[in-house]
């Protein structure tokens, strides 16, 4: 199953199955961009808008990204503002949806999805400002190393989104390589249990 079809299929149930990635990836962005100013955010992997709905109480515009159509219906329900435009794009193609300078680009359980990190981190530092950040919420490499991944239940049974493990080195070496500097790195464990594995990293990068 493509990962677009997946998540279409996902959607209905997205908001309401219990996920703990889900949860714990919202919390961890609100925490690393709570003190942060930007005015004009590009949002890759929208969803549902479980992001989009604090982001647009922050800036001026949201350009909120996915590849479902069913996500983003959901998302255009749930975020009524005219500071968000919602775009179905395929980011591993020309990112034609970048039609201004941001000045924060998010990925939220994107990542994980895509084979080719070079081309992504490009594209994003083409559409910053400078001086401008990328924010990175994934699946901890630890957790696809136990064999956690996306994955849902249907009538059919249970369905695995197509994923790819990148590890932490993979994000840092390929931001580096497109002039992005590396300014915040966090792991997020459930119930805060800094004992066991942790759910969530986030990287937080900066255009120099």
């Amino acid at each position: 199953m493509s990962i677009e079809r997946a998540y279409n299929r996902w959607a209905p149930q997205y908001d309401t199955n219990k996920n703990r990635t889900r949860d714990l990836e919202a919390v961890a962005l609100r925490a690393t961009l709570k003190s942060i100013t930007f005015e004009r955010c590009l949002e890759i992997g929208c969803g549902t808008g479980k992001n989009t709905e604090w982001l647009v109480r922050r800036v001026m515009h949201v350009t909120a990204v996915d590849l479902s159509e069913e996500m983003l219906e959901r998302a255009r329900k749930k975020v009524s503002s005219n500071k968000a435009e919602f775009i179905l794009a395929d980011i591993t193609q020309s990112w034609s949806f970048a039609t201004q300078p941001y000045d924060l680009v998010s990925f939220s359980l994107v990542l994980e999805h895509i084979a080719d990190l070079e081309y992504i981190f490009k594209q994003a530092a083409l559409a910053l400002n400078h001086g401008g950040h990328v924010y990175i919420g994934e699946l901890h490499p630890f957790k696809q190393y136990s064999g956690t991944k996306a994955r849902f239940d249907t009538e059919e049974g249970r369905q695995e989104v197509e994923c790819y493990t990148h590890h932490v080195s993979d994000f840092v070496q390929a931001a580096r390589q497109n002039g992005l500097r590396l300014v915040d790195l966090n792991e997020y464990f459930d119930d805060n249990d800094r004992t066991t594995i942790p759910r969530i990293l986030t990287i937080f990068l900066q255009k120099v």
